[in-house]
């Protein structure tokens, strides 16, 4: 009797031979989910390529897809320009709260402390209370006149 049905052993292996395989076709390029301004490129020269002779594209549909294609180009260099501003922004706070009480969550626990070093980067680290911790988990930074008005130190 001949079964039709794969393991979930035996379809876990179909599945690592198939991505497999396909790394090695496609030179180790990952999938994505939208098209890039080589793929608008490769599109619109295959496209010119095939097109009919006796009806050619016009004037007017080429330069609409040259604008679309220095749209996306831009929208492109935007999100590049914005994505370094985050990080510019980011190490830059991160760097403002040496030696200012924060208050950051970690795993659950609030934990308090003195910032006593950041890390500079894409994700800037503090420490406080002699262990590293991540930027993105500070939730309060306590100035001064915070800590003097709750009377937890005299200035």
């Amino acid at each position: 009797m001949i079964q039709t049905v794969l393991s979930a052993q035996e379809q876990a292996e179909v599945a690592r031979i198939a991505h497999e395989h396909n790394a090695k076709v496609n030179g180790g390029r990952l999938p994505q989910q939208q098209l890039g301004k080589d793929d608008f490129l490769k599109l619109l020269i295959t496209q010119l390529s095939y097109q009919d002779p006796t009806a050619p594209m016009s004037d007017k549909e080429f330069v609409a897809q040259m604008a679309q294609f220095s749209t996306l180009d831009q929208m492109t260099s935007m999100a590049n320009d914005f994505a370094r501003l985050k990080e510019m922004l980011s190490s830059g706070e991160a760097a403002s709260s040496l030696g200012k009480s924060v208050e950051l969550i970690d795993n659950d626990t609030i934990v308090q402390g003195t910032v006593l070093a950041v890390t500079r980067g894409i994700s800037p680290q503090v420490l406080v209370n002699g262990e590293y911790y991540n930027w993105e988990q500070v939730t309060k930074i306590i100035g001064e006149t915070e800590i003097a008005e709750k009377g937890e130190v005299s200035l």
